[in-house]
């Protein structure tokens, strides 16, 4: 397996990378959280099921959904807010509509099929984009913030969101789905970029 050898020092000197929290009743005053960025470890955690379905549940859905505004993105995984639990957030907003988001919890792709390379890039991988082959379209079941179960299918955009989001729950990032080359290269462009940032 390969290892994130980008030295912590320089890391933490350009981050502040904090110490993820335990679990979903941990508080923060400001409904922005903080995103966690590579190669900080809880992005490599596998995140373990929710199983209290509660107020600070949907108080953490709501944060995370002001958080993936204010950066900007689509989508958000609880880990890269620090809570290694099977948590995401997908915008569904349209152009013509006020801001919208689909909350899931303990989400599962049953099946995929079809295939469709498009650019990605990654709230918690700094400066860097690239081509991603993933499903055209997906089967999903998972839980609302009530513990309601839902199945759907996606395609296309959406589909593409949930994966790269469902992929975080899984300790994945999606530049694990390049070459080893492009990875290496990705790797010496972060720790030059941080040693610079000294």
């Amino acid at each position: 397996m390969e290892t994130d050898y980008i030295p912590w020092s320089l890391f933490y000197k350009k981050f502040g990378a904090q110490t993820p929290l335990n679990d979903t009743n941990d508080t923060c005053i400001m409904a922005i959280r903080k995103i966690i960025t590579y190669p900080h470890p809880v992005l490599r955690e596998k995140a373990a099921p929710i199983t209290v379905f509660d107020q600070a549940l949907q108080a953490l859905v709501k944060d995370m959904a002001d958080t993936m505004w204010d950066a900007p993105g689509v989508g958000l995984a609880a880990n890269q807010i620090g809570i290694a639990r099977q948590l995401v957030v997908v915008d569904r907003s349209t152009k013509d509509e006020e801001r919208q988001y689909l909350p899931l919890v303990n989400p599962v792709i049953t099946s995929g099929e079809g295939s469709i390379i498009d650019e990605e890039g990654c709230l918690s991988v700094i400066e860097y984009t690239a081509n991603v082959k993933r499903f055209r379209r997906i089967c999903v079941i998972a839980q609302d913030v009530e513990g309601n179960p839902l199945e759907f299918e996606a395609e296309d955009r959406f589909a593409r969101i949930i994966q790269h989001e469902v992929d975080h729950l899984l300790g994945t990032l999606f530049i694990d789905r390049l070459s080893s080359l492009k990875r290496a290269l990705y790797k010496k462009k972060l720790k030059k970029l941080l040693q610079e940032q000294e």
